[in-house]
């Protein structure tokens, strides 16, 4: 289940980099939740699940819709107008580090340790390394960018707590579909403010994407999210983001011609093994051997 995650959320990276090229990223977000809703709405009725009427229930959807999709999403949206989808993944796999701490702060079930303490700054380490030593000295738009996408990642880890606690008792489609509900109330008065009427004149590639993206990357990918949160926990979650950036950069090899530098690998490569520390399983293994 992380597999097929991994890769219908690294083709979000690709579908946004195709649709930026007509549409802002603000918009791109609408478009994303707003074609969602009715493919979502149709498998709700297929499997027979009715609407929550507990108002609690809806305030964690309108919860989730900010910290999973409004917030994360423009950021992210914004940040791959001025660096590639490969490098924004790769930034978005801090994610699994950031969960890790979140959890651990937040979660009685998921404690604060040494080992996510120290993963953490492993993490950050390899954060640095792939923005390389001018990134706080000068902060150019590319910068910025890198510093949205991290923004995003942390965004998510909080996501990823709230889902458990105020969620962990519905259905995972039907949170899926409520937190895309929560998503456009939030997006619709904030695009029409920021973007103005979103256009429909849009080339056929672009379309193509924002169904991609829309269909793909967020009514499959979420109905997976809420069920592997349920069954295995919001820090095993987090581990998807490692997995993401080897779909990401494949698509913007293949089909945009992205070339990521050694310097994003190299820091990629430290932030899976600060998450791998933070989990603490793959060491532990090792010692029982």
């Amino acid at each position: 289940m992380l597999l097929c995650l991994a890769a219908v959320w690294g083709g979000s990276f690709f579908f946004a980099e195709i649709a930026l090229r007509e549409v802002p990223p603000m918009t791109i977000t609408l478009h994303r939740v707003f074609w969602a809703l009715p493919l979502l709405f149709i498998l709700i009725r297929l499997r027979r699940l009715s609407l929550p009427r507990d108002p609690q229930i809806w305030l964690g959807y309108l919860g989730m819709g900010a910290l999973n999709n409004a917030i994360p999403f423009s950021l992210i949206f914004w940040a791959q107008q001025q660096i590639d989808s490969g490098v924004a993944s790769i930034l978005n796999g801090t994610t699994a580090m950031f969960g890790a701490v979140v959890a651990g702060l937040l979660l009685k079930d998921e404690p604060l340790t040494r080992n996510k303490i120290a993963g953490a700054v492993i993490g950050l380490a390899g954060v640095a390394v792939i923005m390389g030593p001018d990134a706080i000295a000068g902060l150019n738009p590319g910068n910025l960018a890198q510093f949205a996408v991290i923004l995003g990642a942390v965004s998510y880890a909080f996501a990823s707590v709230w889902g458990k606690v105020m969620l962990a008792g519905q259905p995972p489609m039907m949170n899926a579909f409520g937190m895309i509900c929560g998503t456009i109330l939030l997006m619709i008065p904030v695009v029409l403010l920021v973007d103005g009427v979103p256009s429909v004149s849009l080339s056929l590639p672009v379309w193509g994407a924002l169904w991609g993206i829309a269909a793909l990357s967020t009514v499959f990918a979420y109905v997976l999210y809420f069920a592997i949160l349920i069954r295995a926990g919001a820090a095993n979650l987090m581990l998807v983001t490692l997995l993401i950036p080897p779909f990401a950069i494949g698509l913007g090899a293949l089909f945009l011609g992205e070339v990521i530098a050694p310097a994003a690998w190299i820091g990629f490569a430290i932030i899976a093994v600060g998450f791998a520390v933070t989990d603490g399983r793959i060491f532990s293994r090792f010692n029982r051997s």
